[in-house]
């Protein structure tokens, strides 16, 4: 690649020293864009980043390089777009760090309308273009052809505002746990506190962050967005509240600046009168966040910042398939690619063939979906095909145990050719290695709605147990999750619910092999014991 008119007309004229393909720049080369694409689609690929300092489009070569204001963005960017492809109308896309270390402008009149767009994205960034109609006014002036007009006042700030936002989900469809919200708004700016609830049978959010500019700008980005494809829309207003009292780490309440706070064994952790004060009227809270909602949707699609949509132009929303409730500390570690609709078969490899069985990977790899059916390859024991109840299920599971130690070993999770796991044909045994669990009643999300998709979480050292029998005492699950020679470092039954307990192993992988070896384990009294992963600490 030359550091030159690398396309006809473009000529914008890198500055700095060359560089190895692979090592971080600020500046990223895009490849294979769709041929149709506008300045503001690629921007929105950098923006949940960082800043997007400087932009060279190459049309004629369906390329872009894309300038980050620092290397620590671009480098998040390509990280996370290495495990997870972006689409930009049904075209994968692709980066990688350029050779050069930033971009230098220059006035030709092809690069005019890449800084239009540059200056009207940073001026609703900085917090200074009002929004008419969900549409960016750039400089009192209406955009032109989806693209904004050369000149962009950004000097009309937006001060005053509370830091505090007010999130409606519409058309709740399927479950969104605070976990999607902070994932989906932390992208914007550091998100300091969030409480969920439910008031008049809507599921919502107050969320705060550090300052009201930064509210603003996730505002004017994601209010009228879809969390996952027609359906999850955010409705965004800012609250009356200035900050929010969290009184609980859980599933329902979360100050990100006090990690030391109890969980409050998941109790709503909701201050109604100051609820009531923050909307002016009076409604009924619930900490049910999940009414009628139903099972994962077939893709995550968060649409990026920026959309910029007029008369039939396409707009600048770049959907990205992210995984569901994947937790922020499983992201780094997924290795998975895109799933399309009907992938629905994991190949697990790096497995103990000494140790492991088809019984063991479907109880593991059931905490994150239904497991249809499982097959230990005949030659190669260390590898495992499985296949889930549908795509999103094995998206899920692969991005939860991609990389999590199993008997020792690191596991390895990939999408698979197969588009199913065939069993045996009849008369052809082969050794119990083909297990069929289609109709299995361990399954933990064959209800629509069930309450397992709002507690699925990352592998942790501690366990949570349910379904526990009033006779069964503390020393006697203590003595049952020793019995395998694992350690056991706490346990605590629920204050209000003595059917429920954590108990935390010494370590993740204990906790793992604990979970398979005593989920659904006989407690007597026709108990059997749920056991699944928790995120709170004992």
């Amino acid at each position: 690649m030359t550091s030159a008119a690398a396309n006809g007309n473009d000529s914008k004229k890198f500055k700095g020293d060359i560089r190895g393909p692979g090592i971080p720049s600020r500046v990223i080369h895009v490849r294979k864009l769709p041929n149709d694409i506008n300045e503001a689609e690629v921007i929105s690929l950098g923006l949940p980043f960082g800043k997007v300092t400087n932009l060279l489009m190459l049309k004629g070569k369906n390329q872009a390089f894309i300038e980050m204001n620092t290397e620590d963005a671009a480098q998040t960017m390509v990280s996370y777009y290495s495990s997870v492809t972006p689409v930009i109308r049904n075209h994968p896309i692709f980066m990688q760090y350029s050779n050069h270390k930033e971009l230098k402008t220059d006035n030709s009149p092809n690069q005019v309308r890449a800084q239009a767009a540059l200056q009207a994205v940073n001026a609703v960034q900085a917090g200074g273009m009002p929004m008419a109609g969900g549409m960016p006014m750039a400089g009192g002036m209406p955009m032109a052809g989806g693209m904004p007009m050369a000149g962009v006042d950004a000097s009309g700030g937006m001060g005053g505002h509370s830091p505090v936002l007010r999130v409606i989900v519409e058309n709740l469809f399927y479950p969104v746990t605070l976990d999607v919200l902070h994932q989906i708004f932390s992208k914007l700016g550091t998100v300091l506190k969030i409480i969920t609830f439910t008031k008049n049978n809507q599921f919502q959010a107050l969320l705060q962050y550090s300052d009201g500019l930064t509210a603003q700008h996730a505002k004017l980005s994601l209010d009228g967005q879809n969390i996952y494809n027609a359906c999850c829309t955010l409705r965004i207003n800012f609250s009356k509240l200035t900050s929010l009292n969290v009184k609980y780490n859980n599933d329902k309440s979360r100050d990100y600046t006090r990690p030391d706070l109890p969980t409050g064994d998941s109790q709503p952790s909701i201050d109604h009168q100051a609820m009531a004060a923050a909307f002016g009227a009076p409604g009924i809270i619930s900490a049910n966040p999940y009414a009628g909602a139903h099972a994962f949707p077939p893709a995550f699609a968060i649409q990026q910042a920026t959309g910029l949509t007029m008369h039939g132009v396409p707009g600048g929303l770049a959907q990205l398939t992210m995984p569901v409730a994947a937790a922020a500390a499983a992201a780094g570690r997924m290795g998975f690619h895109q799933l399309s609709g009907g992938h629905c078969v994991m190949l697990v490899s790096n497995l103990n063939p000494e140790r492991v069985t088809p019984q063991c990977l479907f109880i593991l790899f059931g905490v994150y979906g239904d497991v249809m059916r499982v097959k230990i390859l005949f030659n190669k024991k260390e590898n495992a095909l499985i296949q889930m109840s549908d795509g999103t299920q094995a998206q899920l599971a692969m991005s939860h145990l991609n990389g999590q130690r199993l008997h020792g070993k690191a596991l390895r999770v990939t999408l698979s050719k197969h588009t199913n796991v065939q069993l045996p044909r009849e008369g052809h045994e082969d050794q119990g290695l083909t297990k069929d669990y289609s109709n299995s009643p361990l399954h933990r999300f064959k209800k629509p709605g069930s309450k397992n998709y709002s507690n699925i979480f990352p592998p942790s050292a501690t366990l949570h147990l349910s379904n526990i029998p009033p006779s069964v005492v503390e020393d006697d699950l203590k003595m049952l999750f020793a019995s395998s020679g694992a350690m056991v470092k706490a346990f605590k039954f629920f204050q209000k619910d003595r059917k429920m307990a954590l108990v935390q192993m010494s370590s993740v992988e204990e906790a793992i092999e604990s979970l398979i070896e005593f989920h659904n384990h006989d407690l007597g009294e026709n108990h059997h014991l749920r056991v699944s992963f928790s995120k709170s600490t004992i």
